[in-house]
């Protein structure tokens, strides 16, 4: 462990959550014990043909709050407009993935786990991410405009500006996506922001000076890829009752890279400029959304509400902030189970906090974690033929005739004594162990959306709350 001042301040954390077991010192309590085994149905694991869940199934609450129908793009759920674009290959899917959780450790490395401290105060520096847009897993519908306009949009808990596809754009300046560009100068609520005011100041290091007295805005993400236009600001209508006036976000005139197929993409980051910053006056900068298991099921994008993320129910841990990367919310992964025994892993390997963050499909661990969980996870499969790696997944599985498959269950431990019980979903994907190991042991792990689904995850002030069976 290092020995820095506020290296320091993280050991009290990790030794309050317990690195090599479930046990609260800080709060006197124990988790519940997680079960040794998951037995699913082998078919539980390939996509259905048909939607299940219709409409959103989030809990109904006290306060103001707006809901959102939440899928993933592809699938028999999805928008229509959405619905019939090709899904992307298991391969080029790992590739994106990769990308984009290499960039998110690049990110915050430079914070480095030293830098962690206990959230306090909105963070004012942007920050960007690097994906493929076109292989980001889950949408919503919003309309913008007056009259409104619906536009499918990806959300991205790793990003702040939201920015749509704009008139008018040349061909070769936009890419395909299935419907209509949204037009501005067909809605009567837009406006430009002009260049010297304060929401113009507010891009910082998304600013791209000013063209005809026009604020600029540019997003370049880590693959190269980047979305380029005016930045105004217009009605987004979220639910039939719930309306941001004035909402501020990208009209993009220029895109280039792997962008492709959906109409704009929803920031929900930590910064002023993302939804839940533009609506906290509304919804009080808490959200919450669950991520269904499935593409043939439904989940929800839960904009404020009275419930908290320490409510009944939620397993709930600190929320932390990296100063060099504040768009990102970070917790502290203290501890992994497997078979509900705890892994010997030391304490230090998790110091560097643990980004959860919607766009990445598996979780990224530390060395030491990774090897440690594929050791014993590989030894309680013994009973099923391996089959050979696919991309950055390692421990990979053939179920062929198998009518029901055992695994040995996967338990996540956070500080403050929250415990996430992966059901069978969130332990495989592709038919391999749904985790990888990346970075150094010290350095960020991320929660990729595998391991999120099904939960309902609560962001509310200075806590991240987890409700298994969500959705």
């Amino acid at each position: 462990m290092s020995s820095s001042p506020v290296a320091r301040l993280l050991l009290p954390l990790l030794l309050c959550a317990g690195a090599l077991g479930f046990l609260s010192r800080c709060h006197g309590a124990r988790a519940a014990e997680a079960p040794r085994y998951v037995t699913v149905s082998a078919a539980s694991f390939k996509p259905g043909s048909t939607c299940r869940d219709p409409d959103p199934v989030a809990p109904r609450r006290n306060g103001t709050s707006a809901v959102l129908r939440l899928t993933h793009r592809h699938g028999p759920c999805a928008p229509a407009r959405a619905s019939s674009l090709a899904a992307p290959s298991v391969a080029d899917t790992l590739r994106a993935d990769q990308r984009r959780a290499e960039y998110i450790l690049r990110r915050v490395s430079g914070a480095g786990a030293q830098q962690l401290v206990g959230s306090k105060a909105a963070a004012t520096v942007p920050a960007s991410w690097g994906y493929d847009i076109g292989t980001l897993n889950y949408v919503v519908t919003a309309s913008l405009g007056t009259p409104g306009v619906a536009q499918t949009l990806e959300v991205d808990t790793g990003s702040d500006l939201s920015w749509v596809q704009c008139k008018p754009c040349a061909a070769s300046s936009c890419y395909s996506q299935k419907d209509p560009l949204f037009d501005p100068a067909r809605s009567s609520s837009y406006a430009a922001v002009p260049c010297g005011g304060s929401a113009c100041a507010g891009l910082g290091l998304y600013a791209s000076g000013c063209s005809a007295a026009q604020c600029g805005y540019v997003v370049s993400y880590g693959d190269g890829s980047n979305t380029t236009g005016v930045y105004g600001s217009d009605t987004l209508t979220l639910t039939a009752t719930g309306a941001v006036q004035g909402f501020l976000f990208g009209c993009g005139h220029a895109q280039s890279g792997l962008l492709t197929g959906i109409d704009g993409l929803l920031g929900l980051g930590r910064l002023p400029v993302s939804l839940v910053g533009q609506t906290a006056g509304a919804y009080g900068g808490a959200f919450s959304y669950c991520l269904p298991t499935k593409p043939s099921t439904t989940g929800y994008l839960t904009l404020g509400g009275a419930a908290s993320a320490t409510a009944p129910g939620f397993a709930t841990t600190q929320l932390l902030t990296s100063p060099g990367a504040p768009t990102y919310y970070i917790v502290m992964l203290t501890g992994i189970s497997v078979g509900g025994q705890a892994l010997s892993v030391p304490a230090s390997a998790f110091a560097g906090g643990t980004v959860v963050d919607t766009g990445t499909v598996v979780t990224r661990l530390p060395p030491a974690a990774y090897a440690a969980l594929r050791s014993a996870f590989r030894s309680g499969m013994t009973a099923y033929p391996s089959a050979a790696p696919n991309g950055i997944l390692d421990t990979c599985y053939d179920f062929s005739g198998y009518g029901a498959v055992t695994l040995p269950s996967v338990a996540l431990a956070f500080s403050s004594g929250a415990t996430l019980t992966l059901g069978a979903d969130g332990i495989l994907s592709f038919g391999c162990l749904a985790f990888a190991a990346s970075g150094s042991d010290g350095g960020m792990a991320i929660l990729g959306n595998v391991q999120q689904r099904s939960f309902e995850v609560r962001i509310d002030g200075d806590s991240v709350g987890f409700r298994p069976g969500a959705c």
